[in-house]
């Protein structure tokens, strides 16, 4: 019995801090150890993006908008930021947190399970950050990218290796191997939409909290 407490007990530790990355803040918006996850990743994620004021960029699966503020800032005014999510809860959150903040910059848009709604060619950078693994049509969804980049724009998916001893999400593929994403699937799948694989890295962490597990993988098209 011993063996099952202590997988049990490991599967909760990991789960934790994805747990506390997808909960609003005491105000409704972005929680403070969200804010100070995006603030560590996000130069890193321009840098890899190029990113540059005036250009746009699109936050998909934005939560509670953390990571959508940072990118608002780093292109500026004259850039554009597609702020989209597929929950009503976040969708709501994002919109009061750009207007609470001012960002006239940031754009929400409500996605599709099979959509990204974005518009054709608008995008210099995409970020779908621990939101993959929950694709139930990845195929439409990275075709969806494709489409909504500029040419030359990069994706990037920022995601976590199935956790042990746990089941696929309802309606994912089976081929996940349980509650997360191979980097292998995910670079099979968007390659397979026409984006170019650049670069993985199998260690991506913004914060100390998160686990070692979390992935980066940029593609371009």
């Amino acid at each position: 019995m011993r063996h099952i407490t202590l997988s049990v007990t490991l599967i909760l530790a990991l789960a934790a801090p994805l747990a506390a990355q997808q909960q609003p803040g005491a105000g409704g918006g972005p929680s403070e150890e969200q804010l100070a996850s995006a603030t560590a990743e996000v130069p890193r994620l321009v840098e890899l993006f190029r990113l540059r004021a005036g250009m746009t960029v699109a936050d998909v699966g934005a939560g509670f908008g953390a990571w959508t503020i940072g990118f608002a800032e780093a292109v500026g005014p004259t850039g554009r930021v597609y702020s989209s999510d597929i929950g009503e809860e976040q969708l709501a959150s994002l919109r009061q947190t750009m207007t609470s903040r001012g960002l006239t910059n940031v754009t929400v848009v409500e996605a599709g399970e099979r959509s990204t709604n974005l518009p054709a060619g608008c995008c210099d950078a995409i970020l779908i950050r621990d939101v993959y693994h929950h694709l139930t049509a990845p195929g439409d969804i990275t075709r969806g990218f494709a489409a909504a980049l500029k040419p030359g724009g990069r994706l990037i998916v920022i995601d976590f290796l199935p956790r042990p001893n746990t089941d696929v999400p309802e309606g994912v593929p089976a081929n996940r191997g349980g509650h997360g994403v191979p980097s292998d699937v995910v670079v099979a799948e968007v390659t397979a939409a026409g984006l170019r694989h650049v670069i993985s890295d199998p260690q991506w962490s913004g914060t100390a909290q998160r686990p070692a597990s979390l992935f980066l993988a940029l593609f371009e098209k």
